[in-house]
């Protein structure tokens, strides 16, 4: 087992008047330096989107993470998120808070390495897409 980062994640943060909301992140870490993407539902009612995009850039120093979020496009009440969390020893979880910055808006994530391939994950992702 690596204790990189790099891989598919599967993730839950609290909001408060949404509860409990899932995402998928694919981490690359290098060289201390983390990159990656987070796709998740969008929770504003009346959103005409249905899953919103992401980019993770940040860095990781020992068991300490952070990483802001930023959505693409921005709107919809979304913009960029900071993250701050520890990895586990065995490098396959990240617990901590996330917050809007500028504002006291907070809550806590969990963020789980996937115990699948990245194909699988992907190729389930597509499946979920709805038909046009």
């Amino acid at each position: 087992m690596t204790d990189s980062l790099t891989g598919v994640w599967d993730g839950t943060f609290v909001q408060q008047q949404v509860g409990m909301v899932t995402f998928l992140a694919t981490l690359i870490e290098t060289g201390g330096a983390l990159t990656g993407n987070v796709t998740e539902p969008c929770t504003v009612p009346g959103c005409p989107i249905s899953t919103h995009n992401a980019s993770i850039a940040g860095h990781r120093s020992g068991s300490t993470v952070s990483f802001v979020k930023r959505y693409e496009p921005p709107g919809h009440g979304y913009t960029t998120v900071s993250y701050e969390g520890t990895v586990n020893a065995e490098a396959t979880e990240i617990d901590g808070r996330w917050k809007l910055p500028g504002t006291a808006v907070s809550g806590t994530f969990l963020m789980v390495r996937s115990s699948k391939p990245a194909e699988a994950v992907a190729a389930e992702e597509r499946a979920k897409e709805p038909v046009r």
